[in-house]
């Protein structure tokens, strides 16, 4: 197990960092800005959030967020953030391991859990541990039986802008026991600062996605995208007559662990292209957002529909599902998770 201790001395350029808030623990919360290739990026050490990325050619973010730290401890939660230990949903709130059953914090109406319980690492203030004019890395420790959750999980997460402008997000993990691992990046995109995303087109590269029930908790089996609302094969608009809600995810064609493309989303002047080693991608077009009483970063609260979260993970409720890609992770084993978001211009893609 690595140890949270690694020295800051000489790893950290002072200039990059700043304060942003306290912690209900009185921890202090500072918030680091990268930039490269036109880009630039601020992350949050709570959650080991992106608190606001911005392009040269706009004047706003173009993700959701807030000036205002208490705004994450609210309505704003999950924001931008690293969640785990599991991300998602596990169903009932537990799961078989080595035929034990192992009860979870079930933090989603009493009756499963979602990204890793009340104390999931979208909860808790990393710390920094050394960063530069263009990437930092972050660290926590997720300890044994924390949510329910066995081992003590040590978690880096290494962002960085190339010269392209292109934001890459490594995430690599270790346990001391056998338990599930399954980290999302959570952050709420919004590619021309409107008041919501209905005029945003999105491609996703899956022919196959995961119904869910009442809950949200998926079937045991894929559905085919052919021939209903889910099929976003070819690029088309998020919102239409026939929409559904979107808290589902898809399972991505051709998925083997290696960084593939998951999708690409467009609006106004921008395109948005994701890609990651994660076999699925969960969709959610954030139906029911409120905000209030917190302002976003263009002044006002964020509403129904103001941003879309594209979170590369494993398939939901993979702890309880033979069949999903596993998230089971094994002392000595690594878990890696690399997902790259790409911002550009339309006019330069084109």
């Amino acid at each position: 197990m690595r140890s949270d201790s690694t020295s800051e001395k000489g790893q950290i350029e002072t200039g990059q960092v700043s304060a942003f808030g306290r912690t209900p623990k009185g921890e202090q919360v500072r918030l680091v800005r990268i930039s490269n290739g036109g880009s630039s990026a601020s992350i949050m050490t709570w959650g080991a959030s992106l608190q606001d990325f911005h392009r040269v050619e706009c004047d706003y973010s173009l993700v959701l967020g807030s000036p205002d730290f208490d705004a994450y401890l609210g309505p704003m939660l999950y924001f931008g953030a690293i969640v785990g230990p599991v991300a998602n949903r596990v169903a009932n709130g537990q799961f078989l391991l080595d035929g034990h059953l192992v009860e979870l914090d079930r933090n989603e109406n009493g009756k499963t859990t979602l990204h890793g319980g009340s104390s999931g690492t979208g909860q808790r203030n990393w710390t920094l541990l050394a960063c530069n004019a263009t990437s930092c890395t972050l660290g926590v420790t997720h300890g044994d039986g924390v949510g329910g959750f066995p081992g003590n999980v040590d978690v880096r997460a290494h962002y960085a802008l190339d010269e392209t402008g292109r934001l890459t997000l490594d995430i690599d993990a270790c346990t001391d026991k056998t338990t599930p691992l399954n980290f999302a990046h959570h952050s709420y995109w919004n590619l021309d600062g409107q008041a919501d995303i209905s005029r945003h087109h999105m491609q996703i590269s899956a022919s196959k996605y995961l119904p869910v029930d009442a809950e949200l908790i998926p079937a045991d089996v894929p559905a085919r995208v052919q021939g209903t609302v889910f099929d976003y094969r070819l690029a088309k608009p998020i919102s239409s007559p026939d929409h559904m809600a979107l808290d589902h995810n898809f399972c991505i064609d051709g998925a083997d662990g290696q960084v593939r493309h998951l999708c690409t989303v467009q609006a106004r002047q921008f395109s948005l292209d994701v890609h990651s080693t994660e076999p699925g991608l969960q969709v959610f077009d954030a139906t029911g957002m409120d905000t209030t009483p917190f302002k976003g970063h263009q002044g006002h609260p964020y509403g129904p529909h103001a941003g879309l979260a594209l979170e590369p993970q494993k398939w939901p409720d993979s702890p309880n599902r033979e069949a999903f890609p596993s998230s089971l992770v094994q002392p000595g084993e690594t878990y890696h998770q690399r997902t790259q978001f790409r911002v550009t211009p339309l006019a330069q893609k084109a």
